[in-house]
């Protein structure tokens, strides 16, 4: 993946190296200047990169996994903005000493005489303003729908500036082929994001006609929801995967989230379960049969699909059962051959434990509850506590689940076990 973007980011210097006789550098001005423009075609080109990491391509998110994804797309709108910022900064250097004026005239001339300019760098404090919010100190201070739809600005930041480019950029103005190249680009990148992001989901909803059929509350904290449809199979849904669900009620309609499946799949029926932690799992308790579901999916890599041992261990911590039970369900492996490490904070917050024993009695699974507060983590799953449970974890496919902290303290104490990070298939919802 990192070759292909690679790639794509030569053949953008290719055009700017195409357009930049060495003869034209002569002074400290065309060489800021050149460095200004080489900026910006790079910063626009991972900003398209940017919109196909999160445009939901069926065979990237099977390949790579939502997770990575995520994180790919956080480092890489961190080199986007970056290179845009530093565009904006070399070009008024580079006219300035150029012109011979002030770096104030200098701006304020750019604003008011080059076509689009404005507008561009209105896109460019949006895009800012994005990755502000996007910082995980920042995210963590905003509701989850706040966050989604400040970030929806993006696009408007990319329509801003698109104008700007052809107008006023020295690539594109003296050559017509690399205006329909570029546009084309642009045309490709926002293709397969309505296409997946828009047209699919509607189009698989209309399919399938997912509805709410049942409602169940999973103690204290939790709720299973059921959905019906028609023809589920061809979902091609497996268990470990996750949908984007919106429930089309009154209080849900404008928002989707993603909720990992809770059983695996079949012809007759979906099932999420999700911890009440905020407004909207809450209401969903409140959720109606018949309420008619918007669905996007499915997603994500921590699939059966990745085993390659004969035994299998099972860590999930708190609300992160629910794809590993899925899981469970679905791989198949004689009795003994897989082990589950459930980790909550108190006895009352195993959610489908009942479920979970009835299941291991028929198959055979070895189940051990950890429980305790969230400080213990690396003492309750450091590597002795693993190796006693699972002497032979260091032969068997993982699959982890849970909150980030437990995650990593997981992930250290199965490297000092030996385990391979090949053997170890995760996802971590951060989205």
């Amino acid at each position: 993946m990192l070759a292909l973007v690679a790639l794509g980011a030569l053949a953008v210097l290719a055009v700017w190296f195409g357009d930049t006789p060495g003869t034209s550098l002569h002074s400290f001005g065309d060489k800021v200047t050149a460095l200004g423009r080489v900026t910006g075609l790079l910063g626009t080109y991972l900003v398209l990169v940017q919109v196909i990491l999160m445009a939901r391509l069926p065979w990237l998110e099977r390949f790579v996994g939502g997770d990575r994804l995520a994180v790919w797309h956080r480092k890489n709108g961190a080199y986007a903005i970056s290179l845009l910022v530093g565009h904006t900064v070399f070009i008024i250097i580079g006219y300035a000493f150029s012109d011979r004026v002030s770096l104030g005239y200098e701006t304020a001339a750019l604003m008011r005489h080059y076509p689009d300019v404005l507008a561009a760098t209105i896109g460019l404090g949006l895009l800012v303003a994005v990755g502000f919010i996007s910082i995980r100190e920042a995210r963590r201070r905003l509701r989850y729908e706040t966050w989604y739809f400040l970030h929806l600005y993006t696009y408007v930041a990319i329509a801003l500036s698109f104008s700007h480019q052809l107008a006023t950029g020295n690539d594109f103005v003296n050559s017509p082929m690399n205006r329909v190249l570029w546009i084309a680009m642009y045309l490709l990148t926002f293709g397969l994001l309505v296409g997946y992001r828009v047209v699919s989901p509607i189009r698989k909803t209309m399919a399938h006609d997912i509805r709410v059929s049942n409602v169940v509350p999973e103690g204290k904290n939790a709720v299973s929801v059921y959905m019906t449809g028609r023809d589920l199979d061809a979902l091609d849904a497996r268990a470990g995967q996750f949908f984007r669900l919106r429930f089309l009620s009154p209080k849900g309609w404008w928002q989707s989230h993603p909720f990992s499946l809770s059983a695996a799949p079949n012809d007759d029926y979906l099932r999420i379960t999700a911890k009440r932690v905020g407004d909207h799992t809450t209401d969903l308790v409140r959720l109606r049969p018949g309420t008619r579901v918007f669905i996007e999916g499915p997603y994500g890599a921590m699939t059966a699909e990745r085993r390659v041992h004969r035994k299998v261990l099972l860590i999930a911590g708190g609300i992160g059962i629910t794809p590993l039970y899925a899981l469970l369900e679905e791989l198949v492996a004689e009795p003994g051959d897989m082990t589950l490490l459930y980790r909550t904070r108190f006895e009352r917050d195993l959610v489908l434990r009942a479920e979970i024993e009835e299941l291991a009695a028929s198959k055979g699974i070895e189940v051990y509850y950890i429980l305790g507060s969230r400080d213990s983590n690396s003492r309750a799953l450091g590597p002795k506590q693993i190796a006693e449970l699972v002497p032979d974890v260091a032969r068997r496919d993982i699959f982890l689940c849970g909150p980030q902290g437990l995650m990593d303290d997981v992930m250290n104490s199965l490297r000092r076990l030996g385990v391979r990070r090949t053997q170890v298939h995760n996802e971590r919802f951060e989205f």
